[in-house]
């Protein structure tokens, strides 16, 4: 007998820059795109960096890397490139005619993970949404190839391409989908009335900054904790209750990311309404890592796109028992005012932080 063994796709990621652009900043870019592709369940072979003045408008790369490319794909069995800007219809088409493999970008790649990770019928929802929103202006380049499908009796002219019909069937579904949101979004509403005159917390924060983790420590929520991006995508809301006797509730909302697609967002906006309709913001931030001002930049222009920048936000800079130099914490104190540090791993500050948090849900209930 043959046991039947899935193999991991080989992948190129691929970032092209100007000469201008932060070096720095865009290696670690290709990292966080690497770890995407490694939550997608491919395994990066090569990570490859391009500094032209402008994307090539054809194939997003030089003719001199296409060819490099190909050796490397030949050579290394690779069946996976992928981009991480977005790319054009246009260039994806013909890199897949150059290069003879899967051709990704980075929204794309996100949303496959984000399709693999939906588990609730709401998750699965705004996935195939933001699937058919993205794919509708590709459709031209993709189907240009086809013929007339059909025309003759009760039709005017020649007949209807089989670009027209699928956009239709597309724009069809897509009205579907947003109707199918808004139900549920009209049952949340429902449901937030019902707690209205309880404190409603919300953990927002770049993907991977240890949210769900502190979700579970808080309020024992059992989140999935896993070192992979997006590894959940649904909302949780649990209550918590204060030594004092106060109840609060506290939501853990979907991990942010750089680049994440606008009409992703526009598609998670009955996920992220736990955001939007709660009273206070909890803002949580890895700062071990050396890229959290860029998070925290990313995660305000995410809020920014939802309209709620202005919302009162507790800056939390988790993972202080990772900062290899004491001093540092003194620092970020100054720069950060107002921000309190934590290790949710460790248990470090969490007293504080919940002593924070009850003054601001005392506030809060006392302005009813």
């Amino acid at each position: 007998m043959h046991e039947n063994v899935q193999t991991v796709e080989k992948a190129i990621v691929i970032a092209v820059g100007k000469k201008s652009s932060d070096r720095e900043a865009v290696f670690e870019q290709l990292d966080e795109l690497e770890n995407l592709v490694n939550t997608a369940g491919a395994e990066v072979i090569e990570k490859i960096y391009q500094e032209l003045d402008s994307p090539n408008p054809a194939t997003a790369i030089g003719r001199g890397k296409v060819e490099e490319l190909k050796q490397l794909i030949e050579d290394e069995k690779i069946q996976l490139v992928v981009f991480d800007d977005e790319l054009s219809p246009s260039q994806i088409k013909n890199l897949n005619s150059e290069l003879q493999v899967k051709i990704m970008d980075r929204s794309s790649l996100i949303l496959d993970i984000f399709s693999k990770h939906a588990k609730t019928v709401e998750a699965k929802t705004q996935v195939e949404l933001a699937q058919y929103q993205y794919l509708l202006p590709r459709l031209s380049k993709m189907w240009t190839h086809l013929s007339k499908q059909y025309g003759g009796v009760g039709t005017k002219g020649p007949g209807e391409t089989q670009i027209e019909t699928d956009r239709r069937v597309i724009r069809r579904r897509i009205k579907q989908l947003k109707e199918k949101l808004e139900q549920i979004s009209v049952q949340r509403k429902e449901q937030q009335k019902r707690r209205s005159a309880i404190t409603r917390f919300a953990l927002v924060g770049y993907t991977n900054a240890g949210k769900s983790f502190l979700m579970n420590l808080l309020t024992k929520a059992n989140v999935l904790v896993e070192d992979k991006l997006f590894a959940t995508l649904d909302t949780t809301v649990r209550s918590y209750r204060f030594e004092s006797g106060r109840k609060i509730l506290i939501s853990d909302t979907v991990g942010f990311i750089r680049k994440l697609p606008a009409h992703l967002i526009a598609s998670f906006r009955s996920t992220l309404s736990e955001a939007l309709e709660s009273d206070l913001l909890l803002h949580l931030v890895d700062v071990s890592h050396p890229q959290f001002r860029d998070h925290i930049a990313a995660v305000n222009e995410t809020l920014k796109q939802l309209k709620i920048l202005d919302k009162e936000t507790i800056l939390i800079l988790n993972k202080i028992d990772l900062l290899e130099d004491p001093s540092i914490l003194k620092s970020l104190k100054k720069e950060f005012p107002g921000s309190v540090a934590i290790s949710a791993k460790r248990g470090i500050n969490i007293s504080k932080l919940l002593e924070i948090m009850e003054s601001k849900a005392k506030s809060n209930t006392d302005n009813y």
